[in-house]
């Protein structure tokens, strides 16, 4: 073994070792960056254009400094100097990241650009000191032609991108928090400094290499409270698909996707609605015939007009499916009070397991779950349902996938000849921020004969708007809702979500949704910036941030 070391060395110079490296360090920053941005600035087009726009800018900008510089001060001590000072900057993304995002989150630009000054200064630096690895590189390249050199040391970048890419999306980002992932960035970056030095080691290098790694373990080993105004950190994690936080705020425990609240339940009683948009999902009970129901008193002893007293009539919605599981409050809601069968379909396996390990979801006879994306699992199933919920976001919209006419089209197939379709869209109900909720109000009244809609909240702010399409020819007036309401027993006392009825939605200004052309983005972009609300039964009110970025 101990000429194991010569024989590395023979086959990869150090200069080769540092530009492969910094090829991996700069691609998995850009894909790390995503992930840091999207609780504050959503992960909109406009936000990963601002991203990658960024890094190509900071490596353009640092191969022509580097470029410029090489031939008259690359040498092996001055490529650690680059690569330490890259692991300072990723020690300060670790340890001041978020606070840095917030505080230049408030330039007044259009909503389009608001990410664009966090990204460029987290991310600009570290990646500007990347780009001059490359020509150092080829000037430290042991090549006897300059085309050689440089074709060789830009082959081995691309090929430490392609390794940073693949194992930033594919094992750490699935695997790690963000602050580790950062520190094996960093720690990567101290290792190959070790190497380029060895084995003369000077002093000083030595030491600030030393010192760079003691910054990157202590910005990750910081104690942290677990605390914050979203209360007591319970879980987090990174999935594959987003940022997920499990907080304790009193009683309340709450399900935070990308930083914004998706699912709470009451830990006192985890049965009661506690947002209070999800008592909505009761609706379509009183926009069916009934004609295998019976008339019953009004159920509603509970806080929120709930009672445990299950099962209480369905009428005719025998089957269910639930579109975006969360934390499971209207899939186990209907499995626990009514006598349907439900479905419930999520595409993040790691939501699924904190939902059955925090939030109290099982798979039971009566409430099956499958780990699958939600167009491709109503496009493949066999069954048909009565009910059919759309409650799939990430924190700046719904995947557009599942917002156009073909979609809809397909959820008319799979409903049967009474069935009702029910989207929960995050928009605000009027004014330029309302494009994206009255484009898929549009898109739906394509396929469907009546479409109702139903905003959560008062005024303009964005928020919750349910919007229910049935296949009836026959549009049911808010007076025959109230009247059902009255008769028909159904758990929950529904007349202050009756009193949200909206007859006629404007829609002659937005698009028709498509699978060909879907501007989910360009459609939200009046969101960006303004504070989504949801409120609590009780009048309690949970803000988070921008609904769109």
């Amino acid at each position: 073994m101990s000429g194991f070391p010569q024989r590395f060395s023979d086959r990869v110079t150090r200069p080769e070792a540092a530009v492969f490296v910094s090829g991996v360090v700069s691609m998995g920053l850009e894909i790390l960056a995503g992930r840091m941005v999207a609780p504050q600035f959503g992960s909109s087009i406009y936000t990963w254009g601002s991203i990658i726009g960024v890094f190509l800018a900071a490596l353009s900008l640092g191969y022509y400094q580097g470029g410029k510089r090489a031939s008259r001060r690359a040498t092996d001590e001055r490529l650690v100097r680059i690569l330490l000072a890259t692991g300072a900057f990723v020690a300060v993304l670790i340890l001041a990241g978020d606070l840095l995002l917030v505080g230049l989150s408030g330039f007044p630009l259009p909503p389009r650009f608001s990410s664009l000054p966090a990204v460029t200064v987290l991310f600009g630096p570290p990646t500007y000191l990347l780009g001059f690895i490359s020509p150092y590189g080829a000037e430290l390249s042991r090549k006897e032609s300059t085309g050689a050199a440089s074709g060789h040391v830009y082959a081995v970048g691309t090929i430490g991108s392609i390794v940073g890419a693949f194992g930033a999306t594919f094992v750490l980002i699935p695997a790690l928090s963000v602050s580790m992932i950062g520190l094996v960035f960093g720690l990567l970056l101290v290792v190959t400094s070790l190497y380029i030095l060895s084995p003369a080691f000077p002093r000083r290098t030595v030491l600030a290499t030393v010192f760079v790694a003691v910054l990157l373990v202590g910005a990750v080993a910081v104690p942290s409270a677990g605390y914050s105004v979203r209360g007591e950190t319970v879980y987090q994690t990174q999935t594959a698909y987003q940022e997920l936080v499990v907080a304790d705020l009193g009683d309340t425990r709450t399900l935070y996707l990308d930083g914004q609240p998706h699912s709470a339940m009451d830990l006192e009683q985890p049965n009661r609605h506690v947002f209070d948009y999800t008592r909505y999902f009761h609706l379509p009970l009183l926009m069916t015939d009934w004609r295998n129901g019976t008339a019953g008193s009004n159920g509603s002893d509970g806080p929120d007009g709930g009672t445990a007293d299950a099962p209480h009539e369905s009428g005719d919605v025998d089957r269910v499916l639930f579109i975006g599981g969360g934390g499971f409050t209207g899939p186990k809601r209907f499995a626990n009070d009514y006598d349907v069968t439900v479905d419930v379909v999520e595409i993040d396996g790691e939501v699924i397991r904190v939902a059955e390990d925090y939030f109290g979801a099982e798979e039971r006879p009566d409430m099956r779950v499958h780990n699958a994306e939600g167009r491709q699992f109503l496009r493949e199933t066999d069954h048909t349902y009565d009910l059919i919920v759309l409650d799939a976001y990430k924190k700046d919209k719904v995947p557009f996938q599942l917002t156009t006419l073909e979609f809809m089209q397909l959820t008319a197939d799979r409903l049967d000849e009474d069935g009702v379709l029910m989207a929960n869209v995050i928009s605000a109900p009027t004014g330029p921020a309302s494009q994206f909720y009255r484009a898929q109000y549009k898109t739906m009244n394509e396929v469907y004969p009546q479409v109702y809609s139903f905003p959560t909240q008062g005024g303009t702010v964005v928020q919750n708007v349910e919007v229910i399409a049935t296949k009836s020819e026959e549009r049911i007036t808010q007076k025959q809702l109230e009247r059902r309401n009255v008769r028909r027993d159904v758990g929950i006392d529904l007349a202050a979500e009756i009193g949200d009825y909206r007859a006629d939605v404007e829609t002659d200004d937005v698009p028709i949704l498509t699978d060909d052309k879907a501007p989910v983005d360009a459609l939200l972009e009046p969101n960006a910036g303004r504070r989504y609300v949801v409120s609590q039964t009780g009048n309690a009110t949970t803000g988070a941030g921008a609904a769109a970025g």
